[in-house]
């Protein structure tokens, strides 16, 4: 596990750019924070790390958003989602399958459709534009970061 307090949005794309670097071929990202705790300016991080020329934008209303590439980078937000079984109607279990980054924020939402393996990010607002983020379940990122 490791912490970054980040001070502007800027700062929260380039941990992000930084994590992108470290993720293996596939894994699944749970994003935890409150609404504008930063989770997108991550995943903005995230794609351009990746090499993934896109803009990204939340996917409230789309629920999933796919940005291909070299590598693929699939953007959830389950903010509309009342559990798992809404998860996996949209097909999770296929996701799953495919060589890709999957960034899902709103995971408290669907808790029950992760099986411990995953990378979990959490996002505290310390202040409107402070925010400290903590990661698990990425080995020893904290010296690499």
């Amino acid at each position: 596990m490791f912490e970054r307090i980040t001070h502007n949005e800027g700062e929260t794309e380039l941990l992000g750019r930084q994590l992108a670097e470290l993720l293996p071929e596939s894994a699944v990202l749970c994003m935890y924070g409150e609404l504008g705790a930063g989770k997108t300016a991550l995943v903005r991080g995230l794609a351009e790390g990746l090499g993934l020329d896109c803009t990204v934008s939340s996917p409230t209303f789309t629920i999933v958003n796919e940005y291909l590439g070299k590598r693929e980078l699939i953007h959830f937000d389950m903010y509309r989602l009342s559990g798992a079984d809404e998860l996996f109607d949209i097909g999770w279990e296929d996701y799953l399958k495919r060589k890709a980054i999957l960034a899902v924020e709103w995971s408290e939402n669907v808790e029950d459709a992760f099986d411990g393996s995953e990378i979990r990010i959490r996002f505290d607002k310390l202040s409107d534009t402070e925010r400290r983020i903590t990661v698990e379940g990425l080995d020893d990122a904290d010296t690499r970061i």
